[in-house]
């Protein structure tokens, strides 16, 4: 029965830590702009692709 309760209270504290980290990346803008980079891709390239690049 003790090791649940010693199981319980890790878990709790990786619980906390993820959260730390979760609202530590917010405040640092790590979810500011998630739209530009899966568009990137799509864009044209402005120059062509040389013979020796294809």
């Amino acid at each position: 029965m003790s090791a649940i309760y010693i199981l319980i209270s890790v878990s709790f504290l990786v619980a906390i830590a993820f959260l730390t980290a979760f609202i530590w990346s917010i405040k640092n803008g790590q979810y500011d702009d998630d739209y530009s980079p899966s568009v990137r891709m799509l864009k044209k390239e402005s120059k062509p692709l040389s013979a020796k690049d294809k």
